[in-house]
């Protein structure tokens, strides 16, 4: 018990070290991104590259956002403006990239008609867009492509419709317990639930997506020395299969988007933490203070008035 404290009190003094060096040197993890578009040349370049893709996925990162996790909520519990600020500054990017994002379900419906009006109306393989310079590609990429568009819509808007309350709850025992208590359940289920689940998601997402980008493959077996000593050969290889000949070619952005995902429900656990505890301190009158919900339009609130 005595090692296990030892070990976590050491890796968080470390995770402030690590995390000032990081932001001080930027050069050792993020040089690579000016050369995002060509191949890298240098072997400071490759080397930043890789420690980028394992400082990513590893421990010392999850340390770092555990250490500034518990030091705001120390701070938060001091002074619950600043929890209160925490909360509304997560729920409100949550929101706003969800609301945003959520029109690519309409980009969808209305590349959708156009495909079938191309396709069936004017009999035509192809599909151009653009002025001056045109992005011509096969009816099938373009179908394919409404297969991304709704990936968007899952993995973006999916914390935006926790905050919405938009998510389905199976309830058993939840709605026969006391305020408080279900505030309890909340701020367990966040902990023991969500964030472990974003943080195993992350995990192997990273890797996952990373496997598809460059060359050698990384891994998450690998140890920092094992990775600089591949970046000798690193170079991109990003990922261009399709399902079909000339179908969308683009898969890798799938990878991408499930890594956004478990950020942004990591991020949203840690909002409904706070919120839930101090919903659980305040008492009821706390409840929903500073929710930034939609609300229907004066028609569909009578007509759901009268579902209800």
């Amino acid at each position: 018990m005595l090692d296990a404290l030892v070990w976590l009190f050491t890796n968080i003094v470390n995770a402030i070290y690590n995390f000032f060096y990081a932001i001080l040197n930027p050069d050792l993890w993020l040089s690579w991104v000016p050369l995002i578009n060509q191949q890298m040349q240098d072997v400071e370049v490759k080397q930043a590259l890789m420690r980028f893709i394992y400082y990513g996925g590893s421990v010392e990162f999850f340390f770092v956002l555990l250490t500034f996790f518990l030091i705001l909520t120390a701070v938060g519990v001091w002074n619950n403006r600043i929890m209160w600020g925490s909360v509304q500054l997560m729920e409100g990017f949550a929101n706003t990239i969800g609301r945003f994002f959520a029109w690519a379900g309409l980009l969808m419906v209305l590349q959708q008609i156009v495909i079938v009006f191309i396709q069936r109306i004017f009999a035509r393989a192809e599909i151009s867009m653009g002025f001056g310079m045109s992005f011509s590609k096969d009816i099938s990429w373009w179908a394919e492509e409404l297969k991304f568009y709704n990936a968007i819509v899952v993995c973006l808007c999916c914390t935006y419709t926790f905050v919405q309350g938009g998510h389905v709850r199976v309830d058993l025992v939840y709605s026969a317990v006391s305020y408080r208590t279900k505030r309890m359940i909340d701020m367990i289920g966040a902990i023991i639930f969500m964030m472990p689940a974003a943080v195993l998601t992350w995990m192997y997402g990273w890797y996952f997506l990373w496997r598809h980008l460059v060359t050698p493959k990384p891994s998450a077996s690998d140890t920092l020395d094992r990775l600089i000593a591949k970046s000798r050969a690193v170079r991109w290889n990003i990922e261009t299969i399709s399902f079909s000949p000339n179908g969308f070619n683009a898969y890798f952005m799938f990878k991408v988007l499930l890594v956004i995902f478990a950020g942004m429900v990591f991020l949203q656990a840690w909002a409904f933490f706070y919120r839930s505890y101090l919903e659980w301190k305040e008492g009821p009158e706390g409840e929903g203070r500073y929710l930034d919900k939609d609300r229907l339009g004066d028609a569909d609130a009578e007509r759901a008035a009268e579902i209800h």
